[in-house]
């Protein structure tokens, strides 16, 4: 893959190896903001998500914080519960979430009963979804962050969210902590068509 290298770091800009999932692959050369999640390791669930923002031919990295990933690690081949997250470059169009929208750029809808974790699950979990932007891993973006479509098939898999971190792996989601999910609403602008680079550190050469 190739990255660009400035006086902040490095960020990784394609993925020539990897499937996106999703019909038109988001490139993170045309965005100018740039979620990137470098996991720990190919197994691993943790990893580390910087923000970076292009100011000129630069990247700024302007946020920093711990964030898990799917419970098993990392594929650039996902599958329906395999329970890993995809590599890959993907576009954050479309935001939701049970509680109202703190920030006013992306899209947002609320909706308590669509967005609420099953009554089953761990009282651990029950706010996970509080807050979400969708992943534009096979979906069709400009839908709400719930919306059921999979263009690529049901065993690409598919419902992969940014959302709230309750300190462990997640199904194949990033999580981040409530006040990183809020920065990042309140800063990611649809205008500069932000995209989220993730994987591994060693599929992203990082």
């Amino acid at each position: 893959m190739a990255v660009v290298v400035t006086a902040f770091g490095t960020v990784p800009m394609t993925l020539s190896a990897c499937g996106s999932g999703i019909s038109e692959p988001a490139r993170a050369e045309d965005s100018g903001h740039v979620l990137a999640v470098y996991g720990e390791g190919r197994d691993s669930p943790d990893s580390t998500a910087v923000l970076y923002t292009r100011e000129g031919p630069r990247w700024q990295p302007i946020a920093r914080c711990p964030a898990h990933n799917g419970r098993n690690g990392w594929t650039a081949d996902h599958r329906d519960g395999d329970e890993r997250g995809p590599v890959g470059v993907f576009g954050l169009s479309d935001a939701g979430g049970v509680l109202h929208n703190p920030g006013p750029r992306l899209p947002y809808e609320r909706d308590r009963d669509a967005d609420a974790p099953p009554n089953d699950w761990h009282q651990a979990h029950q706010h996970d979804f509080d807050h979400v932007i969708a992943i534009d891993y096979n979906r069709r973006p400009g839908r709400p962050s719930d919306d059921g479509a999979r263009p690529e098939g049901d065993c690409k898999g598919g419902g992969i969210w940014l959302h709230l971190d309750r300190s462990d792996g997640t199904s194949a989601c990033v999580s981040v902590p409530k006040d990183a999910m809020k920065f990042l609403l309140r800063t990611l602008d649809p205008a500069r068509h932000p995209v989220m680079v993730m994987g591994d550190r060693e599929e992203l050469g990082a």
